[in-house]
C-alpha cells in the first residue's frame, strides 16, 4: 500500500489508502539496503530518510531562510501509525528524526522535528513536519539547500524524478495521467498523479519520496502508492475510479499526490489554517 512506500470535492468523496513504505511488514526496516549504484546520476541534496519511509526538506515559495525548516512525507508514514479514514491531524508535538542527505547520497546529519503540522490519508496522503533547525542553520552546518515546494498544479507530460532516501535510489519518468480518484481499501485520494512506465516502478520504502520536476529543485508532489498484485481496490492495490464511477486497475501502476493545495490554506503568517476561505486540503 502506501509505499510506506509509505475542497468540496475532497470532502464529498469516500476515502482511500496506498503505500510505498517498506513492505515487509510496514514499519520494519530490511537488514540491508539497495546498492549505492542506485545513487548514480541523481542529486540527493535535501532528501531525507525516515525510520519507515522517505521524505524531503522543502521550503514554501517566498519563505524566509530564518524560518524553521519543513519536511514533506506521507500521512501513512506517521510514527504513530496510519491515520484512520477521515482523520486529519494538525499542529501536534513531534520528536521525529530525519537522516539528511547531501548531493552524493551520503547521510551527513540528523534533523529533529518539533511539530507535526498536518497529516492525513483522506483525499490525499501527505504529512508536513516542522524541525527545530532553520534553513539558514541547515545550510551553514550541512551545506544543504531545501527543495522549493511548488504552488502550481503540475501539468501532464512533465518529466519527473522520484528520489528515495530510505532506499538511497531514484526513478525517472513523466506524469502520464491524473486519475479522478484512487480507491485503496478504506481510503480514497483525488486528482492523483500516475507515473509512466518504464521508469517509476516504485517499491515499498519509497513512500514519502518527493516528486521533483526534472532538472529543477522544485517539488510538485509526494510519492505514495502502487498496484502491486493486480488486485482491485485492496490495500497495496489501488484502483482508479473515474467521474462516472467506472473502476479500472492495472498491476504495476504507481502513483503520487499533488502538494500545491497547501498554499490555499496558508494564512498571513504562512501557517496552515484549515479555516482559510478556499482551503483545498482535506479537513
Amino acid at each position: 500500500m502506501f509505499k510506506f512506500f509509505a475542497a468540496a470535492l475532497l470532502l464529498a468523496l469516500p476515502i482511500l489508502a496506498s503505500a510505498s513504505s517498506p513492505q515487509f511488514p510496514k514499519g520494519q526496516k530490511p537488514v540491508t539496503r539497495l546498492s549505492p549504484l542506485f545513487t548514480t546520476d541523481f542529486d540527493f541534496e535535501g532528501i531525507v530518510a525516515l525510520s519507515n519511509c522517505s521524505g524531503s526538506l522543502v521550503q514554501y515559495e517566498g519563505a524566509s531562510d530564518s524560518d524553521q525548516a519543513l519536511i514533506l512525507t506521507n500521512g501513512h508514514c506517521l510514527e504513530g501509525g496510519m491515520p484512520r479514514p477521515g482523520v486529519v491531524i494538525t499542529d501536534r508535538p513531534s520528536r521525529r528524526r530525519f537522516d539528511l542527505f547531501n548531493a552524493h547520497g551520503r547521510t551527513i546529519g540528523t534533523l529533529n522535528a518539533t511539530r507535526l503540522l498536518y497529516a492525513t490519508m483522506t483525499g490525499t496522503d501527505m504529512a508536513l513536519y516542522r524541525v527545530q533547525e532553520t534553513y539558514e542553520q541547515i545550510r551553514s552546518r550541512f551545506q544543504v539547500r531545501p527543495f522549493s515546494l511548488s504552488s502550481q498544479r503540475p501539468t501532464l507530460g512533465t518529466a519527473i524524478e522520484v528520489i528515495s532516501g530510505y532506499w538511497e535510489r531514484g526513478y525517472r519518468c513523466h506524469i502520464e495521467f491524473f486519475p479522478y480518484s484512487l480507491q485503496e481499501a478504506g481510503y480514497r485520494q483525488v486528482d492523483s498523479i500516475r507515473y509512466s512506465r518504464p521508469g517509476c516502478e516504485v517499491i515499498g520504502g519509497t513512500s514519502g519520496s518527493p516528486i521533483i520536476a526534472a532538472g529543477t529543485r522544485t517539488v510538485i508532489g509526494v510519492n505514495n502508492t502502487g498496484n502491486e498484485d493486480g488486485r482491485r481496490c485492496t490495500m497495496n492495490n489501488p484502483c482508479e475510479i473515474d467521474e462516472d464511477g467506472n473502476v479500472s486497475f492495472t498491476q504495476g501502476y504507481s502513483y503520487g499526490q499533488q502538494t500545491f493545495w497547501v498554499y490555499s490554506c496558508l494564512n498571513a503568517a504562512r501557517e496552515i489554517d484549515l479555516t482559510q476561505t478556499g482551503c483545498l486540503l482535506p479537513h
